[in-house]
Formats: structure tokens, sequence, C-alpha cells
């Protein structure tokens, strides 16, 4: 599925993550065609981490490019194979930096669905999918920091659980441990909204 990954901007974060005033040269250009690369085969799962860290809709794209421009600085330091793990940590210093920021000029406001940066569909689809989007965002807020990361990995972006384990550098048992309980309290949660809702007259 594709998020934010339109030609557009691809160009423009790559732009952002390389410098232009570098002179060429064959290893410059590897570089930025590494970036590139990275930058177009993972742009869409950075984009889904930042708002499932609870990233605004109307900041994602200038956290996207933080992260990638971090990336770009350190690219010919990521090993082969962890480009997501580095992606992730970096997602998440880049939004808890970003939600600090936003909570002291108290600007912390929620503009649109998590998943989507440019929807299309009849208003009546686009609404149920904004609604149904707000209710997962809450749901997640509800599971707590530790517990949502694993969730979001495991259950949203489908990561197995020694991958994750090597990004959060924890053992694959307690991805699985924390996973199980993500999966309890969301299901507890779901309930409970239900109930909510069916209350309702």
């Amino acid at each position: 599925m594709t998020l934010v990954g339109s030609g557009a901007a691809l160009d423009e974060i790559g732009r952002a993550a390389t410098d232009p005033l570098m002179p060429t040269d064959p290893a410059r250009s590897t570089t930025d065609t590494a970036i590139r690369t990275l930058v177009r085969e993972q742009l869409d799962f950075v984009w889904r981490l930042l708002r499932r860290f609870r990233v605004p809709q109307a900041d994602v794209d200038d956290a996207s490019q933080q992260v990638f421009i971090v990336a770009a600085r350190r690219i010919d330091t990521i090993e082969p194979g962890s480009e997501r793990a580095f992606l992730y940590g970096t997602a998440l210093h880049v939004a808890a930096t970003l939600r600090r920021g936003l909570r002291r000029r108290q600007k912390w406001i929620e503009t649109g669905p998590a998943d989507c940066a440019s929807p299309s569909g009849t208003p009546h689809e686009l609404l149920e999918r904004r609604q149904a989007l707000d209710a997962l965002d809450e749901l997640l807020a509800g599971l707590g920091h530790q517990l949502r990361v694993v969730f979001v990995l495991c259950e949203l972006e489908e990561l197995p659980a020694p991958e994750v384990a090597a990004m959060l550098d924890v053992p694959v048992g307690t991805v699985r441990s924390r996973l199980r309980r993500a999966r309890e309290k969301f299901r507890m949660e779901v309930g409970r909204m239900r109930a909510q809702k069916s209350s309702k007259p």
C-alpha cells in the first residue's frame, strides 16, 4: 500500500537527505543511490511508525524527512539488513522529540487519519475510514508505550518476533510476552469501546 511514496514525495525527501552542494564523484553517487533506495523502500514504513508513535499527520512528512536525513548522515555505518532497525530507533527518537516540543507549545492537535496521506473514495467511505482509524489510534494509545511498540511492529507491520527483538534489543521471549499482553489488552479495549457504543441511545 502506498501512503506518501509518490514520485514527488520521494524526490523531495531524497533531495533533503543528500547534499546537492557536495562535489560529484563515484563514491558520492553510490551513496546518493543508496539513500534514495532506502527512502523509496522504507518511506511507508517510517511514515506509519511516526503516526503510530503519535506524531500528528500534519507533521509526519517533516518528521519523515528528519528520520531520513539522520539515516543519510549515517548511511555508511548502517549494516546491511539492519536498515529497518536503525530507522525504527531514529523514528522513535524523532517522534519523542517532536511530541515534547508540541507539548511545550501546546499545539498537540490530531488533524487527520493515521494511515493515509491522500485518501480517496466517497465521503461516506472516507468518514468510515477516519472513524475506524481514530478508534485504532485510541486503542493503541491505551496500550502503553512498551506494549504499543510491540503490537505495532508485530501485528500492524507484520514483522517477525526475532526481527522486532533485534530492533528493541530485547530477548525474543520478551517480545512474545509483550505481544501476548498487548493482544489481551487490545481485545479488552475493543470490548470496552463496543460496550460504550452500544450503551449510547
